[in-house]
């Protein structure tokens, strides 16, 4: 392991179609527990898996365990999802540095105003807010990072 927790065996790369059921179940496992000011039965993994069909789905596994997903709607650059199984160990940082690689430069996606957490973390990354909105109740704000 490294300094942030990392393990050497971690590894990114697609997912797989027989892994998606696994992204979603974390998905929902992800939200409910972080999106404390949601109803957990908005979360669901249908939603996961109806937009994965246009997605690229990228998994980080620890020793072949998925510890993370990262779905990435390349047409509009859009980062739809990025979640971990533990935060705190590198594993977003390392989704994340990985889509910087794949994207083509830059990077977009939406948080929702009330995860102050996320917005850290993307901060930290390079990220910078471009436009703030609000779907139904929910207030978001529209982060932008590109390779200067």
């Amino acid at each position: 392991m490294d300094d942030a927790g990392l393990s050497a065996g971690l590894v990114i790369r697609p997912a797989r179609p027989e892994e998606l059921e696994a992204c979603a179940r974390l998905y929902v496992e992800v939200l409910t527990e972080t999106f404390t000011w949601a109803p957990p039965e908005r979360h669901r993994a249908s939603d996961f898996l109806e937009a994965a069909r246009d997605e690229e789905v990228y998994v980080a596994l620890d020793h072949g365990r998925i510890v993370g997903l990262a779905a990435f709607y390349r047409p509009q650059g859009f980062l739809h999802s990025l979640y971990v199984a533990e935060r705190g160990r590198g594993v977003g940082k390392a989704l994340l540095d990985h889509l910087k690689r794949v994207s083509g430069g830059s990077l977009a996606l939406k948080c929702q105003a009330a995860n102050l957490r996320a917005q850290d973390f993307y901060a930290r990354e390079g990220f910078r807010c471009a436009a703030r909105g609000r779907d139904g109740d929910v207030d978001w704000l529209r982060l932008v990072w590109s390779r200067s």
